[in-house]
């Protein structure tokens, strides 16, 4: 056996070659993902005008994608379970380059219809698949730092699509091609190809993973082994699975993350239509301008990270957060279109900052019977706010001919949001676990079965 030293130096050791070897691969697939996810927003008005599809008819599109996620996530996820995230996520990567280059050649509505749909079909399971892997292989008190970390990849990945849009948007015409045509075939292509790689750099398992050493296997496993049953011994060893997914809480859970999503996703199809408002723009200064609310996002990301570290309730936090997401965009909606721009970038601040905030509740709270599929249903009925959104601003666009009365759901929905949270249900692990937990100090939501 290990000794107590050697075990957490070899869990210290273990955890920061977690973060230096896969943590920038699982960065890679999210910025792909978030490419090929974006780019449908600077490809709005060059397929209106190639292939004819209307504000209504593109939002509807857009939101497409997120019916077929739901549809698919819980499926995926099980699958994931059954495969290992070595071979299911490679799936969902190749799968979904497949779809996205195919987009280049759509013709017609029903065409981009089915396309979206495919997509979030493809798609579906990626982000539950990731934050149960970091459940299998990061200690809880390193689990939230991991999860702001590839969240902010997202932000990070959504400034780089602006610029990398307007640069393949840019190619009009070259090779025959349609700029909009170079843009979903690219980003496709790109995604095909990280998948393959992916296979051959991702392990399923700890005890596969041949950059670790046995004492870091051994440290490593038996602190997740010691986590889920200290997780059980706080259940009383009645958790059942079907009951907890049934817990109200994981429903007010959805609702939050739905409002998220909504702003999330409201931003990322139609901010390229906004700041098309501004004078003088063209593509390509449309994708550099419309990349600063996610640098922003970025910083901001980064300092509500420290200060998750230090709080013992992430909820003040996630209320600020979603609060700053309404003010902005709230100011947003009735300003010009400049001004427009710096409050969408402090509302992006708001909300972007609020998604690792919520995932670190679920994540170190719920039982780890109940994690995958909690985590799937709550991105997948959460994810719906990726339908709503669009859609919903492409009836407001087409009817109205702006995205105003849209931008004041979004904050109205964020305030509701903020004043959800305060009935999330929070309790301390009993004293034994807090002494022995590497998670001590973190929350746990009731649990349905709790008495």
């Amino acid at each position: 056996m290990q000794s107590v030293d050697t075990a957490v130096t070899d869990l210290a050791s273990a955890t920061k070659k977690f973060f230096r070897r896969v943590l920038p691969i699982m960065l890679v697939m999210l910025v792909c993902n978030q490419l090929n996810r974006s780019n449908i927003g600077y490809a709005q008005d060059h397929l209106q005008a190639d292939v004819g599809i209307g504000a209504a008819a593109y939002g509807f599109g857009a939101g497409l994608f997120f019916i077929a996620y739901a549809i698919f996530e819980l499926p995926s996820n099980v699958m994931m379970e059954k495969y290992g995230a070595k071979i299911w996520l490679t799936r969902i990567m190749v799968s979904w380059g497949i779809v996205s280059f195919l987009m280049a050649f759509v013709q017609n509505e029903m065409m981009f219809y089915v396309l979206r749909f495919l997509l979030g079909a493809a798609e579906a399971g990626f982000f539950p698949a990731v934050i149960f892997y970091f459940a299998r292989w990061v200690p809880a008190g390193q689990r939230g730092k991991a999860t702001a970390v590839f969240i902010a990849g997202s932000s990070v990945a959504a400034a780089l699509s602006g610029p990398i849009a307007g640069l393949l948007l840019s190619l009009h015409d070259v090779l025959g091609l349609r700029g909009w045509q170079w843009l979903f075939g690219f980003e496709g292509a790109l995604s095909v190809a990280v998948g393959i790689t992916v296979f051959f750099f991702l392990d399923a398992k700890i005890q596969d993973a041949k950059w670790l050493t046995a004492g870091e296997k051994a440290a490593l496993t038996a602190t997740i082994d010691q986590e889920d049953a200290q997780h059980t011994k706080a259940d009383g060893g009645k958790a059942n699975r079907w009951k907890m997914l049934l817990n109200p809480q994981i429903l007010l859970l959805c609702g939050i993350y739905f409002s998220v999503q909504l702003s999330i996703y409201a931003n990322t199809f139609w901010l390229p239509t906004i700041v098309k408002q501004i004078p003088g723009t063209t593509d390509l200064s449309v994708g550099f301008l419309s990349s600063i609310p996610w640098v922003c996002a970025v910083f901001a990301m980064y300092f509500a990270a420290k200060w998750q570290d230090k709080a013992k309730s992430k909820r003040p936090l996630l209320v600020a957060a979603l609060l700053v997401a309404a003010v902005g965009t709230l100011a947003a909606a009735v300003a010009t279109p400049v001004l427009a721009l710096v409050f969408l970038a402090v509302a992006a601040m708001g909300f972007k900052s609020a998604s690792p905030l919520f995932w670190t509740i679920p994540q170190s709270a719920l039982h780890p019977l109940v994690l995958a599929p909690a985590i799937a249903i709550i991105n997948s009925l959460g994810n719906l706010g990726g339908f709503v959104a669009p859609f919903g601003f492409g009836i407001i666009k087409e009817q109205t001919g702006s995205v105003v009365p849209g931008l004041f759901a979004l904050a109205a929905a964020s305030t509701v949001a903020a004043i959800l949270v305060y009935f999330l249900k929070e309790r301390k692990p009993a004293p034994d676990v807090a002494e022995q937990s590497p998670a001590a100090g973190t929350t746990r939501l009731e649990p349905s079965t709790a008495k």
